[in-house]
């Protein structure tokens, strides 16, 4: 698979990036943070997304969906990240779909349309501790009835204050790391009795929620697929938030890059660009290198998910793993040279390395893809 977009591609990222820079650039975030938006999004923009056709492009035709794939999506993520755009994409159109498409068929009829109308949210209630850790014990499912008792805590659900749906992992039989260990995965509503939501504002002025379950009652078709046999489903929805991320994060990186290349134009010292400095030169070019790196690792993740590739997984760890290093360079050089005003929220330039710190986080940082690629290895 040659690892460039073909001429459709090309032209939806066009089309991406004219729209996203005219209706969310990173003004629009600057907005929505200093107002204190309780939203953390703009409902009218996501609105926009579906009359563009974006929140359906991994859902099929028949569900109103453009039935395209993670190449697509991930072109509409980079120009997200590129201008800082506060949009719920990632987790409701990319991840929350995939989990969708491996649920039970009714599951998939029931909410994918109105995904692709932009008229549901969903939030994923998966890590149990600050860090990424998707097989963890923090919420039990126990059987009650015709149905089950949840209970417990998660963290880090963003958007899960907004959320109409949320998708939550739970053990069903046994403890991590044990014989016996299973867990399942259950739709649930936050507004189901026992479910508590504190909203906390992250480091880039996104918010995320803790989700507590106390005695949360659900019925048995709240089940995303076999009870015990959730850990297939978890894993083909983290494969696409991680590539997802990915890619947001390299538009990230790319945002940064552009500006601190401008900047290096424009700025004088001793009636000379700085940009004209070898030293800088060798930096940029070191960026540039790096971002590229990164690029091809994500779009070969993203290709091998369309695929159907059994090699995906390692693909997209590869993948999530080197362009949040890439990104982490391009936001510490671009803050750097930027000299002492790259320090001061008059700038733009901080706003992109606090968008990569909580991405970078988001479905696990580098050091958690680099073990579970050693353990791949068989180290």
């Amino acid at each position: 698979m040659p690892l460039y977009l073909n001429d459709e591609q090309q032209m939806l990222r066009d089309t991406a990036r004219d729209f996203i820079a005219d209706a969310a650039p990173v003004a629009h975030l600057r907005r929505l943070r200093d107002a204190g938006d309780p939203t953390g999004f703009s409902r009218d923009l996501w609105k926009q997304f579906a009359e563009m056709g974006f929140t359906g492009i991994l859902i099929g035709e028949e569900a109103g969906g453009l039935g395209l794939g993670h190449v697509e999506a991930g072109i509409v993520l980079e120009e997200i990240g590129r201008n800082l755009s506060p949009s719920p994409f990632l987790t409701t159109a990319v991840a929350a779909v995939e989990a969708l498409k491996g649920a039970y068929p009714d599951q998939a009829r029931r909410w994918l349309p109105s995904i692709a109308a932009g008229e549901t949210l969903f939030a994923l209630a998966l890590d149990g501790g600050a860090k990424h850790r998707p097989i963890n014990g923090a919420v039990r499912a126990t059987p009650s009835g015709n149905g089950f008792k949840l209970n417990g805590r998660k963290q880090f659900v963003v958007q899960g204050h907004v959320a109409d749906m949320l998708i939550v992992s739970a053990v069903t039989g046994g403890r991590p790391g044990e014989e016996g260990y299973n867990m399942s995965v259950f739709l649930v509503s936050p507004r189901t009795h026992g479910v508590s939501i504190e909203t906390v504002r992250l480091a880039d002025a996104s918010l995320a929620s803790h989700v507590t379950f106390d005695e949360v009652v659900v019925a048995g078709d709240a089940l995303m697929g076999q009870v015990n046999q959730g850990i297939p489903l978890l894993d083909r929805m983290l494969r696409a938030g991680r590539t997802g991320a990915a890619a947001e994060l390299l538009g990230v990186g790319g945002g940064v890059t552009d500006l601190t290349l401008a900047y290096l134009k424009q700025r004088r010292q001793f009636g000379t660009a700085i940009g004209s400095y070898q030293a800088l030169q060798h930096r940029a070019a070191h960026l540039y290198a790096e971002l590229e790196v990164a690029r091809a690792a994500v779009l070969k993740a993203q290709q091998l998910l369309d695929a159907g590739s059994p090699r995906a997984d390692e693909a997209v760890s590869v993948a999530k793993a080197q362009s949040s290093l890439a990104t982490a360079l391009a936001v510490q050089e671009g803050v750097q040279m930027h000299g002492g005003i790259g320090m001061t929220d008059e700038y733009d330039i901080g706003f992109f390395m606090k968008r990569h710190r909580v991405l970078a986080e988001l479905f696990g940082d580098p050091n958690f893809h680099a073990d579970a690629l050693a353990t791949a290895a068989g180290y």
